[in-house]
């Protein structure tokens, strides 16, 4: 039975909150804290990336996902020059904005595992190796092929 009337609208809701119930899995919050968590995570990882790169990691996101991740993007002076592991928390802390206190790093490696479970394993290695080293750590290894 459809929600919305539109199979692609049903679709990318279903594929939502398959995300945001493995945030909740992950850190153990509410679905609202799930939200924000996985907003603030992506968000950060965009500004990060170059244009070319947030783009490519962009189209393989769910269509609401995808509507999260662009909400408010001005690609200009991208990525931005977050080179350390604390400096890129700091972004995630920021953007995160909630009066719940799940820590940044937690949030980080919450949203790279869901990332790794739900887009090509290549798109993966791109992200990942585009980012400096002491912000990869924070990345799981990819599933094997």
């Amino acid at each position: 039975m459809s929600t919305t009337g539109l199979e692609v609208f049903d679709s990318t809701i279903q594929k939502t909150h398959i995300w945001l119930k493995e945030i909740m899995g992950e850190l153990g919050c509410d679905r609202r804290a799930a939200y924000l968590a996985l907003r603030a995570g992506l968000i950060s990882l965009r500004d990060r990336l170059t244009p070319a790169e947030a783009a490519e990691l962009g189209a393989q996101l769910p269509m609401m996902v995808r509507g999260i991740y662009y909400e408010g993007w001005h690609p200009t002076g991208k990525p931005v020059k977050v080179r350390t592991r604390e400096e890129f928390l700091d972004m995630v802390r920021e953007k995160f904005n909630a009066h719940h206190e799940i820590d940044p790093e937690r949030i980080v490696r919450a949203v790279f595992k869901v990332l790794n479970r739900h887009i090509t394993r290549g798109e993966v290695e791109d992200v990942r190796d585009s980012l400096p080293q002491r912000i990869q750590v924070m990345w799981p290894e990819p599933p094997q092929a």
